[in-house]
C-alpha cells in the first residue's frame, strides 16, 4: 500500500507568538512493502509527520494519499484508514490495560468485529511473531512482565489487526541492549512475515543501519536526505550539522581508510565491518 505525501505543511499554535512550522512543504512517496527509517533530532518534525499518516493530525495544507485515497479530504472515514495504518507510540506499554496478555492483544481485532476463531488465530500469530509463546504468556497479566515483554505485547496488539502499514515511534527507547536487539529482530520478522510497509522512527543510527532499506532525514520540518543507508551515511557533514551522526563503526572504517586500509566505504553495521576486515586480514 503506497503512501504519497504532497506539499504537506503543519503549523502548531498558528496565529500566536508561539507559532511553529513543524512540517514545511514536504513531498515524498513510500512504496508498498518498503522498510523506512525516519530519523531526525528532537523537534525535527518526524513525530508530527507520522501522526499525519495515521490521520491523527490534519495538515494546514497539502495532501496525504494512502491506497489512492486522500485522507485529508472532507467526509473521509478515518477509522477505515487506521485499520490499514497501525501506529505504535513511544513507550506503548503504558497503554496496556486488560487483565491478561491475550485479552489485551485481542482488543483491536474484537473492535474490527471479527469472530472468536479469527481473533484467536490473529492473536496467536501476532504473539508468535513478537517472540511471546502463546501458552506461556496468554493468561499472564501484562503488568507482571518485563519492560521488553510489555513492549512486545503492545506491538502485538497493533500487529494483530494486520495493518498494511506499521509505524513504530522509537520502539527500542529505554530498553537494555538485549531488549533492543530482540525488538529489532521482531520488527524485521514482522516485515518479512506480513509483507507490510514499516516506518521506523529512531534516534539510533545503529538500529537504523541494521534494519532499514531506505532512510528519510528530517530537519526543521523538511526532509533533507532520502536514500539507501549507504548513500545517506556518506553525508557525514550534513548529518553532523543537524545534530545527528553515522553509526560508530562507519567512523572506524573512515579512520582505517585514512590510514591506508583498502576496505569498502559502504560499511555501517558491525557485521559488515567484520566481514570486510576478515577479507583484508586474509590477503
Amino acid at each position: 500500500m503506497s503512501i504519497k505525501i504532497e506539499n504537506l505543511t503543519h503549523i502548531y499554535m498558528k496565529g500566536t507568538p508561539f507559532e511553529k512550522k513543524a512540517i514545511d512543504n514536504v513531498t515524498l512517496e513510500i512504496k508498498d512493502g518498503e522498510f523506512i527509517a525516519l530519523i531526525g533530532h528532537t523537534g525535527s518534525g518526524k513525530s508530527t509527520l507520522i501522526q499525519h499518516i495515521n490521520g491523527l493530525l490534519k495538515p494546514d495544507s497539502g495532501k496525504i494519499i494512502i491506497d489512492n485515497v486522500d485522507i485529508t479530504s472532507k467526509n473521509i472515514k478515518l477509522s477505515n484508514i487506521r485499520k490499514k495504518v497501525g501506529l505504535v507510540f513511544q513507550y506503548p506499554e503504558y497503554q496496556l490495560f486488560e487483565e491478561t496478555v491475550e485479552k489485551d492483544i485481542a482488543f483491536g481485532p474484537k473492535n474490527l468485529g471479527l469472530g472468536e476463531e479469527e481473533i484467536n488465530s490473529k492473536v496467536r500469530r501476532a504473539m508468535n511473531i513478537v517472540g511471546l509463546d502463546y501458552k506461556k504468556y496468554k493468561d499472564k497479566s501484562p503488568f507482571e512482565l518485563s519492560g521488553g515483554q510489555k513492549r512486545r505485547v503492545a506491538i502485538a496488539g497493533v500487529v494483530a489487526m494486520e495493518p498494511k502499514v506499521l509505524i513504530l515511534d522509537e520502539p527500542t527507547a529505554g530498553l537494555d541492549p538485549k531488549g533492543r536487539d530482540d525488538i529489532l529482530s521482531n520488527i524485521v520478522d514482522l516485515h518479512r512475515e506480513y509483507n507490510m510497509t514499516i516506518i521506523l522512527v529512531s534516534h539510533s543510527m545503529e538500529d537504523v543501519a541494521k534494519v532499514a532499506s531506505r532512510i528519510l532525514v528530517m530537519h526543521n520540518g523538511k526532509c533533507i536526505l532520502d536514500g539507501e543507508p549507504a548513500k545517506v551515511f556518506k553525508e557525514i557533514d550534513t548529518l553532523e550539522s543537524v545534530g545527528l551522526a553515522v553509526p560508530q563503526v562507519t567512523y572506524l572504517v573512515k579512520r582505517l581508510r585514512d590510514k591506508g586500509f583498502n576496505i569498502s566505504e559502504d560499511i555501517f553495521t558491525v557485521e559488515q565491518a567484520k566481514k570486510e576486515l576478515l577479507k583484508v586480514l586474509k590477503k
